[in-house]
């Protein structure tokens, strides 16, 4: 593909008295997942999404000969879907010939008032500067032909200094977002409760994830391995059973995966519950991942704060802090970690409170890839 849009480049550069259209310009078969997805999100009908596709594919090539036909005059370029083509910003200072020639490539030549170079400068202008908090950010957009800058909605006059420093290539738009990093929920990693203690994360579900019941209470806050706030214990019982679960917010997102601690993430694909005898892996913040068999099942294990019933028993090592991580067999879930005996340097046995008991009790579904 990359070889094909060079190509096409450096055809239309070199020809510039033939007129070519979009439909010259060659696009790779779309796939059956990817027009699906245009139907569903921009509201296509499947000759509509093959079609658009064509159209952004010559877009992407003309955008590049188009702004060395317009030259210093360049004030943008942007694919008008309503046209089906792209649209080419050129200042007054355009001559004819220039924007006969960016028509006859198949785009659509638009006088605006600002040129690109201009832009650009602004936008550095602002990247040097320290931003406000009222400030959610900055782009040079070439619809409007300015240097576009959102903040809190109430916030411009805080924000004027800064906004100032665009000069009057500046549009301010007050906006609601509130941008904030997206961050992964996997299995075994760190959590902290309270800003206090520290267990490890069970297995994502829709909405956060499981985990031990002794690790927190209703209630109690949770940062995740960043140590920024990843939401709340929303439920846990401890003792009787060992299990909990967190109600994550909007900046965690819920995945399969599962630390491997310096391998490749385990991507979880289902929780059926592995025989006794069958080998099994766990993954905790504090010793990584370690592995070995399944030795029974249903143990009632008499801790000192009280016992805890329904446990299964393993030859796996583990130490503190790695309470409530993952346990999976191949790819299966199989539970999160309770407590047990030993070491991962002499050895131990730990036990885990199986997950499928979790998901049933609080009507959770684990998250699978």
């Amino acid at each position: 593909m990359k070889r094909m849009a060079v190509a096409a480049v450096a055809v239309l550069a070199g020809a510039l008295a033939t007129t070519v259209s979009p439909a010259a310009v060659a696009a790779p078969e779309p796939s059956a997942d990817l027009l699906a997805a245009m139907q569903r999100d921009l509201g296509l009908d499947a000759r509509q999404a093959a079609d658009r596709l064509r159209q952004e594919s010559a877009a992407a090539v003309l955008q590049h000969v188009a702004k060395g036909f317009a030259g210093d005059e360049f004030g943008g370029a942007w694919f008008d879907a309503s046209l089906g083509k792209l649209v080419v910003g050129v200042t007054e200072g355009v001559d004819g010939v220039k924007a006969d020639r960016i028509k006859r490539l198949g785009a659509e030549p638009k006088t605006v008032a600002n040129k690109q170079k201009d832009l650009d400068a602004a936008k550095a202008r602002l990247d040097a500067e320290k931003a406000p908090a009222g400030v959610t950010g900055w782009f040079v957009d070439p619809v409007a032909n300015a240097v576009t800058i959102t903040v809190k909605r109430g916030q411009a006059e805080v924000a004027k200094v800064f906004t100032e420093k665009a000069g009057t290539l500046a549009k301010v738009v007050e906006t609601d977002e509130a941008p904030q990093l997206f961050k992964d929920i996997r299995g075994g990693d760190a959590f902290y409760i309270n800003n206090a203690g520290r267990c490890s994360v069970g297995f994502a579900v829709e909405g956060g994830f499981v985990t031990a019941g002794h690790c927190g209470s209703p209630g109690d806050k949770v940062a995740g391995v960043d140590r920024t706030d990843l939401g709340a214990f929303e439920d846990s019982s401890f003792p009787g059973n060992d299990y909990g679960w967190v109600k994550a917010n909007s900046a965690w997102t819920p995945t399969a995966k599962v630390n491997h601690y310096g391998g490749a993430d385990v991507v979880v694909s289902g929780h059926t519950e592995a025989a006794v005898g069958a080998s099994i892996c766990r993954s905790g913040s504090t010793t990584g991942w370690h592995c070995g068999t399944v030795s029974a099942k249903n143990q009632t294990v008499n801790y000192q704060e009280g016992s805890v019933s329904g446990l299964t028993r393993t030859d796996v090592c583990a130490e503190p802090g790695d309470s409530g991580g993952s346990w999976v067999s191949g790819t299966q879930a199989q539970g999160v970690t309770s407590g047990g005996s030993g070491n991962c340097t002499s050895g131990g046995t730990t036990y885990f409170q199986p997950v499928n008991e979790i998901l049933s009790t609080y009507s959770l579904t684990l998250v699978t890839g």
